[in-house]
């Protein structure tokens, strides 16, 4: 085989080879650098020491942890008969509630109730319990339900009182927005004394007004005061888009802690009664403002105290305050009746002997005892 001169340059194919050799070198080189050779250079960053919590934050972290042990999340559903006989249930809502009790009752919203049959309480831990209705009140938007759960998972709340309440208080509210688990949202008391309707198309009174961002599924569940203590039971939002725009409406926890004993004990608020039969509209303008009587029974205490009825030939009398409270409508004078017992005794102001015209009159102070109210039905 022949052989170039010595001295003679070499073939081409000599230096593609060598070409190939420079370029797999600095190939290999490459890969070394991304990662299957020599790591490449990382640049992290130490994270920041923060320090301890602002003593606000660690508050309200800690009023979270306790308090939020007592808020239950409730779901309301219809168990119903299929054309096959079949049962099956269907979800109506949920809400939130929170523990009352040791015994296992449990504080919500009528409204989150009103149209199941059956009930489910799921605890802080998740864990959920079958639960019975034990009593309603339709006019204040409340009820009670009942779990059979061991007492070391029941936490009840603390409660607080709303009789010394202050616009610009901070509140805060636990529950469930959009069946959500747990949310703490906060806020201030930005109004007191407000008048609510109720579902039932009731007077609420003595309502609170906050800013606390509370949304649908946060019904029933509790507004606290900056020490964690229940002072209201959050009912409503008023909202075009039915989202929180900033303004909720929660049933004081002095009107929660008159009403609850009663629902637990007979289902029902023992709202006591004056007795008689009222006139069931408004009174003219030239009338003075109160609730006419129109038939006392007879042989009733009430007859004995001196209450008069309306007659073909005279005006009955017209309360127009109770110890001193004014009750120009029907609904103000139940609402006045609620913060009295059956067998509580009742001073009645009355203006006696007006004309059908609404002219003269007089006032009169009647005393008498408050009746209970019939027998309760079953909720």
């Amino acid at each position: 085989m022949d052989h170039p001169p010595a001295g003679a340059p070499r073939p081409r194919r000599s230096a593609l080879f060598a070409l190939l050799a420079i370029a797999f070198a600095l190939a290999g080189s490459a890969l070394a650098a991304v990662g299957l050779g020599r790591s490449p250079e990382r640049h992290e960053r130490d994270v920041t020491p923060r320090g301890p919590l602002h003593p606000h934050e660690i508050e309200l972290t800690q009023l979270f942890q306790r308090a939020s042990r007592s808020v239950v999340h409730i779901k309301s559903i219809q168990i119903r008969r299929s054309f096959t006989r079949d049962l099956y249930r269907v979800p109506e809502g949920s809400g939130s509630g929170f523990v009352w009790d040791r015994a296992g009752r449990i504080v919500t919203n009528f409204h989150v109730v009103q149209n199941g049959n059956a009930f489910e309480v799921l605890l802080a831990d998740g864990k959920p319990y079958p639960a019975k209705l034990v009593g309603v009140a339709p006019h204040k938007d409340l009820a009670v339900l009942a779990i059979d759960a061991p007492e070391e998972v029941l936490f009840p709340i603390d409660l607080g009182t709303s009789s010394d309440l202050l616009v610009g208080q901070t509140v805060h509210a636990i529950g469930n927005p959009f069946g959500l688990d747990q949310s703490l949202t906060s806020g201030v008391i930005s109004a007191l004394g407000r008048e609510i309707t109720s579902k039932m198309r009731t007077t609420i009174y003595d309502v609170i007004q906050s800013d606390t961002a509370v949304n649908p599924g946060n019904s029933g569940g509790p507004l606290l005061d900056s020490a964690g203590r229940l002072i209201g039971v959050n009912t409503a939002i008023f909202s075009p888009s039915g989202v929180s725009v900033g303004i909720s409406f929660t049933i004081p926890v002095d009107t929660v802690r008159r009403i609850v004993p009663d629902l637990i004990e007979y289902g029902r608020v023992q709202k006591p009664v004056i007795g008689f039969a009222p006139y069931p509209q408004r009174l003219p303008p030239s009338f003075p403002r109160g609730v006419l009587v129109l038939e006392v029974p007879e042989n009733s205490e009430l007859e004995d105290a001196g209450l008069r009825g309306t007659t073909e030939a005279r005006l009955g009398d017209i309360i127009v305050a109770v110890n001193d409270r004014p009750t120009p409508t029907r609904d103000e004078l139940e609402s006045v009746l609620e913060r009295f017992r059956p067998g509580d005794e009742a001073r009645l102001t009355v203006v006696r002997g007006l004309s059908f015209e609404g002219e003269g009159g007089r006032e009169h102070v009647i005393v008498t005892r408050l009746q209970p109210p019939g027998e309760p039905e079953q909720p």
